[in-house]
């Protein structure tokens, strides 16, 4: 891992080096273009640069920036706090399995060496333009370097990536998703962290149902809007009849929240780590494991998420 992200880091240098900060924020047509954001916009009135010297100054740009928010987010006090929360990432620091707190995260879900663990992140914006999408993003990068997933091992997918965003997640090395899977992803035995930071609530319910066994869920842990949150905010009534799986998953899951920094207040506010043991899902009472309807939402106003294009009606219109 420490290669795979020596090797991260020399791309992003070479794309666009820290040590000429000011100029890279300049056109290279105009070298006396004053001071970055005051010079034309990125070339597009002049034309010596094509189109495709245009996209790699503007991912050079994003990729250092990415870069200066991770420097950022590594030496915070926000950083260090999460990782209480991580404690049980490195199997030479693990307890014992009967000396494990039952407020930690298990160590079969989160510890490499005993698994193959993979990350899949939903909704995560446009970190281009948008600093708090870029600040999430960073958090995905040094969260996979904690746990020891490769790049490769992470999906990503938001409706919104423009082509560059896209792009600069290939060249970071994440797989990007194609098709929108609405969060119907099956872990299919495999452990997996869900990164889906301020999604809809379908999208959390849609990840429940499709994983919907005391297997599954004790392999998940869901990085994402605090469950409690949403008991508190929704009506019972409400979040029976449209987030039926998230009403009936209250009482089998351990919820932590993300620690809560001034500087960081705005973009991981009502954040929780979410996971399902063993103990406490095998305590549910068996009708809750039959209902498997798969949601719809047909009256569900206030959606919150963007649907498969194929799946909808007026598509077709």
């Amino acid at each position: 891992m420490a290669a795979a992200a020596a090797a991260a880091l020399e791309s992003w240098q070479a794309a666009a080096p820290r040590k000429r900060r000011s100029a890279a924020r300049r056109p290279r047509r105009r070298e006396a273009a004053p001071r970055g954001r005051e010079a034309a916009p990125r070339g597009r009135e002049a034309a010596p640069r094509g189109p495709e010297a245009e996209f790699e100054s503007d991912s050079g740009v994003v990729l250092r920036r990415i870069w200066e928010a991770e420097k950022d987010l590594f030496i915070s006090d926000f950083w260090s706090s999460a990782l209480d929360i991580f404690g049980n990432l490195h199997l030479d620091s693990l307890p014992e399995e009967s000396d494990v707190a039952t407020d930690s995260i298990p160590r079969e879900i989160l510890v490499t060496g005993t698994c193959h663990l993979k990350c899949v992140c939903y909704g995560i914006g446009n970190f281009a333009t948008c600093i708090v999408a870029r600040n999430q993003l960073t958090f995905l990068l040094l969260l996979l370097e904690k746990c020891q997933i490769p790049r490769s091992h992470c999906w990503v997918y938001d409706p919104l990536f423009s082509q560059l965003e896209i792009e600069v997640l290939n060249t970071l090395g994440v797989t990007v998703l194609s098709e929108n899977e609405e969060g119907k992803r099956s872990i299919r035995g495999e452990p997996t962290i869900f990164y889906m930071l301020h999604c809809g609530t379908a999208l959390y319910n849609n990840l429940l149902w499709s994983n919907w066994s005391v297997d599954a869920l004790s392999k998940m842990v869901i990085i994402g809007n605090s469950f409690k949150g949403l008991e508190e905010r929704l009506l019972a009534r409400i979040l029976q009849k449209n987030y039926p799986y998230i009403a009936k998953i209250l009482k089998g899951l351990e919820e932590l929240e993300f620690p809560q920094t001034s500087q960081y207040m705005d973009i991981f506010n009502d954040t929780s780590v979410h996971w399902f043991p063993v103990q406490k899902l095998e305590q549910l009472s068996i009708d809750i494991w039959e209902f498997r309807e798969e949601p719809d939402y047909q009256d569900c106003e206030d959606l919150e998420i963007i649907r498969n294009k194929r799946e909808d009606p007026s598509a077709t219109d």
